[in-house]
């Protein structure tokens, strides 16, 4: 539905307009500015959400409410509102929406209101943040993570990590922080006397290691409510509190008192990349680190590799299933019975998985936090070319990763591998609803690209070819052809039981072991025309 000014005003005055619309808040409705993006002025009542009426279908109502706010703000009689047309069912070519257009006096007083306006809406409704200067402009906050993150999104992300069960998860990942607090203390040379910045500080647990290892002063900046709690864990450490600061705030908006000779984060999520907080290390790099400073990760690789899987992909298919039934409740579900099976498919399936499941040697795509662009995480490109080492049926292509902590002293490599011990990462899996047969050397190529969207993820789009040999392909065999798109956000999430933590991970991730012959099921389904079988009759893997 598109907006404009209602016809009552013949054109839009010379001083500045604001067009607003019912946004609906849990239980509440309240206004919410749409257009309008300069601002305003100081020392101006706020509004509270007891301030408002519920907005309904009738003027009067409308009316009512503003008369409310024009007395707040002390901007002039209620004559100066017009209330717009509901054109749902207008037959009309141009189309409005249900809204209010103000017609200040004065640009300085809808400057005035604006600001006070955009204040309330950060206080109650967590809005842009702003304040308000003696010119009457508003100078907003609003960073690159505002403009490119969805405000819901933003919301979920920082109440999760602000929760201490969360915290507790990553902190019990031993591999994780083990070898976090190896890196470290093991490069203490890299921390005694430097200044250092814990981007997205969580807990605190990786300020207190650097300041163990000797740091000058510890600047460790978090944006969720969990800020407290790490405030807390410090000053329970008195010897390592008193050179380390909690700043509260996001590193894309927060000042800090001097720059950094280390940044540290821990700012992987699944496949490396979800959750998107690898920009903001990286624009913790450009803000706050020293020309050749050193970053701790300071490098990570997405490993890929295909895989064959008969149980997994039963299992996934099987999921359609419900939509195969002709009579659930008198309705027969069968017409969305293909949208659903796609469906399934369209998700990335987290798990620990067994690496002989691999079918060739894996490759990899390397991102160099010190050198890489905020913009180049927007969109990743990655090739794929692989040679099958045994005759298989492939499912997908599986992905993991590892992050590199390159310290003057040790090397230190922390690996989601498959057959390594499990992090909370585990690894990925892309699974094609319609499978590839590959022979022992051939080759599989593919393409895996990765968009960023403002949910914090990516939308994964991957494909992948090989030729198929045999009867008719003399021409040099068949092409085959899968394809799949797949969000990172929403995996299904196929837990086992985590290895225990057993070694420390201060090598090169070891090679792994490649998949031997598995023998696969001819009646297994290969798209949504045929019904797949039931999960147990997939003949067991050979182990």
């Amino acid at each position: 539905m598109s907006s404009r000014w209602f016809p009552c005003l013949s054109s839009p005055p010379p001083h500045l307009l604001l067009l607003v619309r019912q946004q609906s808040l849990v239980s509440a409705s309240i206004p919410e500015l749409l257009s309008f993006s300069s601002s305003t002025n100081q020392n101006l009542p706020r509004l509270s959400t007891s301030t408002l009426v519920p907005p309904s279908n009738d003027v009067n109502v409308y009316i009512t409410t503003w008369s409310v706010v024009f007395q707040l703000f002390k901007l002039g009689p209620v004559e100066s509102v017009c209330i717009t047309v509901d054109s749902e069912t207008s037959s009309k070519k141009e189309s409005y929406s249900r809204g209010i257009t103000i017609r200040f006096r004065t640009e300085d007083e809808s400057k005035a209101f604006h600001c006070a306006f955009e204040q309330w809406k950060n206080e109650v409704i967590g809005g842009s943040a702003g304040e308000c200067l003696e010119n009457g402009s508003l100078l907003t906050s609003r960073s690159k993570f505002d403009n490119k993150i969805e405000a819901a999104s933003a919301k979920m992300y920082f109440h999760y990590y602000g929760q201490l069960l969360h915290q507790q998860n990553m902190l019990q990942d031993y591999v994780r922080t083990g070898t976090y607090c190896a890196a470290v203390i093991e490069n203490r040379a890299d921390f005694i006397g430097r200044v250092v910045v814990d981007v997205g500080a969580g807990s605190g647990i990786l300020s207190l290691f650097a300041a163990q290892a000797g740091a000058k002063h510890v600047y460790a900046v978090e944006a969720s409510e969990m800020a407290e709690y790490a405030r807390r864990l410090i000053a329970g450490n008195p010897s390592l509190a008193q050179r380390i600061t909690v700043v509260k705030g996001k590193v894309e908006e927060v000042e800090l008192p001097e720059k950094a000779d280390i940044l540290i984060s821990e700012p992987m999520g699944t496949l490396l990349v979800n959750e998107r907080m690898l920009e903001s290390y990286v624009i913790a790099r450009d803000r706050f680190l020293v020309p050749k400073g050193k970053m701790f990760p300071t490098m990570g690789r997405i490993h890929m590799a295909p895989f064959s899987d008969e149980y997994l992909y039963v299992e996934v298919a099987n999921k359609a299933l419900f939509w195969q039934q002709h009579n659930y409740y008198g309705v027969d579900l069968t017409p969305l019975y293909g949208p659903a099976f796609q469906g399934y498919f369209s998700q990335p399936v987290v798990d620990a998985f067994d690496p002989r499941l691999l079918v060739a040697p894996a490759t990899f795509h390397t991102i160099d936090f010190t050198s890489i662009k905020e913009e180049d995480l927007y969109e990743i490109d990655i090739p794929l070319s692989f040679i099958a080492s045994v005759g298989t049926r492939v499912h997908g292509l599986a992905c993991w990763f590892d992050v590199l902590f390159n310290g003057s002293t040790v090397q230190r490599w922390l690996t989601t591998a498959p057959g390594a011990p499990t992090t909370h990462w585990y690894q990925l899996r892309c699974v094609l609803s319609q499978p590839m047969y590959v022979m022992a050397g051939q080759e599989i190529t593919g393409r895996l690209h990765m968009v960023a969207h403002n949910a914090q993820s990516y939308t994964m789009y991957l494909t992948m070819s090989a030729k198929m040999w045999g009867a008719g392909a003399e021409q040099g065999g068949i092409l085959q052809t899968s394809s799949c798109k797949l969000d990172l956000k929403e995996p299904y999430y196929r837990m086992s039981q985590p290895q225990a933590y057993a070694w420390s991970q201060d090598q090169q991730p070891h090679q792994l072991v490649h998949a031997q012959d598995i023998p696969i099921q001819s009646q297994d389904v290969v798209g949504p025309g045929l019904t797949p079988p039931s999960q147990n009759s997939a003949a067991p893997l050979n182990r």
